[in-house]
């Protein structure tokens, strides 16, 4: 059994853990590996909205088509998924969520990819645009998979560990984190808007949390796809849509819901959550205490005690808590309630 903390990363702690002497996790748990070389990553959610119809306008199809040919630059992401969810105002929303292991290459990708997204020329009232992105350090996210599978930021790390100890257990993200060693992670002040003409940006939140966690049935059939169809997916839909809708009681800011695209547009069988937490210790406890997750938990350890070893679902997560200066958060013409808009107390 592997610690998910790399020994590269490792110190001594000063900060307790959460996971008992001699622990033996209920199920296989990895974590993605980087190499000592990777310090940073980046992680951009480039958006569009618009009102649900048959067709997208064409401004949107122009900038999709845009934005798949900045991605194939020289200094363009190592990985793309396209995602895509109707949101709580009934707009459609395409997400492609870009993943670099090569910060430097991100910072020179970046300026004329924003103007491309978000200049003028986007203004319309038949869209709207975002962006979202953070450049964490390595010591700054964690990753979980529960097979041989990568997604997500994993898809960029070396290797994946073999079985670790940390998880299985509230409180295990933070376990597996490196920051957690000697950090507690406090959030700083809430976000601010900052106005600027037909844009809005949004002033960094010191230590944001960010989940992206998700969930793969691609290789289920029969009684298994029933069981996951009708009886675990509702449940999360559940918690997905409490944390939508009234998330921000208990400290989350936004929440998606979303499938994986494929390149024609067509829903994948892969699903994610996507959300932005006032702070770490807010989404352990919605996971640790609410009825919404009890639920999701409870429906996922029925699925899982029946079907042991021979379970084809592919779970997946990563935790991200970003320093300040690591955020960029910006929206042109995107509804009140489109992501950390949501969250703005003044503006500036």
């Amino acid at each position: 059994m592997e610690s998910a903390i790399p020994q590269h990363l490792a110190t001594e702690r000063t900060q307790p853990a959460t996971l008992r002497p001699g622990w033996q996790p209920p199920y296989p748990g990895y974590v993605a590996r980087f190499a000592p070389s990777v310090t940073r990553v980046a992680m951009a959610y480039l958006g569009v909205q618009y009102r649900a119809a048959a067709e997208p306008p064409a401004v949107v199809r122009t900038a999709l088509t845009d934005l798949a040919a900045a991605c194939e630059l020289p200094d363009g992401p190592r990985h793309v998924d396209r995602a895509g969810y109707v949101d709580e105002n009934g707009c459609t929303t395409v997400i492609a969520i870009a993943y670099w292991d090569q910060p430097d290459s991100y910072d020179r990708w970046f300026p004329a990819t924003r103007e491309m997204w978000l200049g003028d020329h986007r203004a319309t009232p038949d869209a709207g645009f975002f962006i979202e992105a953070v450049r964490p350090a390595t010591t700054r996210f964690e990753t979980l998979l529960s097979n041989d599978r990568p997604e997500g930021v994993a898809l960029l790390a070396d290797e994946l560990s073999g079985e670790v100890a940390e998880h299985g257990y509230w409180g295990g993200a933070r376990d597996r984190m490196p920051l957690t060693q000697t950090d507690p992670l406090a959030p700083g002040e809430p976000p601010t808007l900052i106005d600027d003409g037909a844009r809005q940006r949004v002033r960094a939140q010191h230590n944001l949390c960010l989940i992206r966690s998700g969930q793969d049935w691609s290789d289920t059939d029969g009684d298994e796809r029933h069981m996951y169809l009708d009886e675990v997916e509702p449940s999360l839909r559940t918690g997905m849509d409490f944390l939508r809708d009234e998330g921000g009681t208990i400290g989350c800011y936004d929440n998606r819901y979303l499938r994986l695209l494929d390149d024609d547009g067509a829903a994948l069988d892969k699903s994610f959550g996507m959300s932005w937490w006032h702070s770490m210790a807010e989404l352990d406890d919605w996971a640790r205490e609410h009825p919404t997750h009890k639920a999701i938990f409870g429906a996922a350890m029925r699925y899982l005690s029946t079907l042991g070893p021979a379970a084809r679902l592919r779970l997946h997560h990563e935790v991200t808590v970003a320093a300040a200066d690591e955020q960029h958060f910006e929206y042109l013409g995107c509804h009140p309630e489109t992501g950390l808009l949501k969250a703005v107390k003044t503006a500036v």
